[in-house]
């Protein structure tokens, strides 16, 4: 007896020296997303892995719903002062958070927590979009995504047409030829349907073309910015898809992808312009046909195209917390920067690894080699150094805008509107948006 209470006196009184580090519990980082299903299943392991990897801190992830609603919760919970950690934010959505005064910069961030990071070896077209005026970057990168062009295979073996280059694009007159075949022959009862229409045929037809979208610099110089869509080139490029509308070379399947990602997978249509993301959806989809990809396609005066732009979004870190609680954000989002995630992420997702030195890794082991579609949207974000129009739009209330031009856009679908009237309505309805976004925000 007198043995076991002695021991139980000592162990006691060691715990008792022991430093109270040693008992904390680990700080908790909230982070609310809008990945669900299978991005959310790599997102829930990427977390796991950095809560297994140090004891200091524990992440926790929250679906939110999808962009709109992730970003709406955020902001009430803000103003509610029970914002997260980590916000993930669409594109569309920087200019009003960077306005927000809710935002600690992620170049300060880790700045602050004595992290060095060579920004030089991030893919400059995807940073370039976060970085405010002074080139520094606010928010870090997570889903980036660029459009690409995917092609039913077999269909273009049957028609006798070559398949396409993986690095130059077709110019658009080659493809009205292309998509005139596939129909004529009756071997497509469509030639070509787009996802996110306002995306990809204005914001990155636009970029690849170096044609401003809007004033002063696409918004980065000022906020009293106008649009510039009414141009020739873009309404001669909507008039174009709405002759092919006419003879079943296009078929617009709605605005966001379900609808045309249906039509192009029961292989109604023989084209699909999407986002890079979904090739991941595409090769677990797609079971009855060969597909591949190629770029986006450009005017035939348009010797050297510039690069696409992004998409997707990236990870806003709001003001409120603790400085330990910052450490461990910190430290969270260089964990997800390493080329071991990065590279992960960009297997399973088809979302861009944002770090060069993530890109090369997997392009020295081979990876590009065996899965060369994964490089296409790299390629054609890459080809060319951003210019003050290709690196990205900067709107207030851009979700607004893009709603609007998706309808002026079906107006001209529907037969109800001349695509210089859509346009010219687009750029009025906009601007009026652009007017209070600055009065707001001015």
């Amino acid at each position: 007896m007198k043995v076991r209470k002695f021991l139980a006196l000592f162990v006691l009184a060691a715990a008792l020296a022991l430093p109270a580090a040693v008992f904390a519990k680990p700080v908790t980082i909230n982070w609310w997303h809008a990945m669900r299903s299978a991005r959310g299943k790599v997102v829930a392991n990427m977390i796991k892995e950095f809560n297994a990897s140090q004891s200091d801190y524990k992440v926790v992830g929250t679906f939110k719903g999808n962009y709109d609603e992730t970003m709406n919760a955020g902001v009430a919970a803000f103003r509610a002062k029970k914002q997260p950690h980590l916000l993930q934010v669409f594109e569309v959505g920087t200019q009003t958070m960077m306005l927000s005064g809710a935002v600690y910069p992620v170049f300060e961030l880790m700045k602050d927590a004595g992290i060095d990071v060579d920004w030089n070896r991030y893919l400059q077209a995807v940073l370039s979009y976060y970085m405010n005026t002074d080139g520094n970057l606010m928010s870090m990168p997570f889903n980036s995504s660029t459009p690409i062009m995917y092609y039913n295979v077999d269909m273009f073996e049957k028609a006798g047409i070559p398949l396409l280059s993986k690095t130059k694009p077709v110019t658009w007159d080659e493809l009205g030829e292309i998509t005139k075949k596939l129909v004529t022959s009756k071997i497509a009862p469509t030639g070509m349907v787009t996802a996110w229409q306002s995306w990809t045929q204005i914001e990155n037809y636009s970029a690849i073309h170096n044609i401003p979208f809007a004033s002063e610099a696409n918004g980065y110089k000022g906020l009293d910015c106008v649009l510039e869509i009414n141009n020739p080139q873009v309404v001669n490029h909507i008039s174009r898809l709405k002759s092919w509308a006419d003879d079943k070379r296009f078929m617009y399947g709605g605005q966001k992808y379900q609808g045309p990602k249906s039509e192009f997978l029961a292989q109604n249509a023989a084209i699909y312009i999407d986002s890079i993301s979904g090739i991941a959806k595409l090769k677990k989809a797609v079971k009855d046909f060969k597909w591949d990809a190629a770029p986006l396609p450009v005017e035939s005066t348009m010797e050297k195209p510039q690069n696409s732009i992004i998409g997707g979004a990236s990870l806003w870190v709001l003001t409120g917390h603790s400085k330990e609680e910052y450490k461990g954000v910190a430290a969270f989002l260089k964990f997800l920067a390493s080329n071991k995630m990065q590279e992960y992420w960009h297997k399973e997702t088809g979302y861009f690894p944002i770090t060069i030195d993530a890109y090369e890794s997997l392009k020295a082991k081979g990876y590009y080699d065996a899965n060369p579609i994964q490089e296409v949207g790299i390629n054609q974000l890459n080809r060319a150094v951003p210019t003050e129009i290709s690196r990205g739009l900067r709107l207030g209330y851009f979700v607004q805008i893009r709603n609007i031009i998706n309808e002026e856009l079906e107006l001209v679908w529907n037969g109800k509107k001349s695509p210089q009237k859509a346009m010219d309505d687009a750029v009025a309805r906009s601007n009026a948006q652009l007017r209070t976004f600055e009065k707001t925000y001015k």
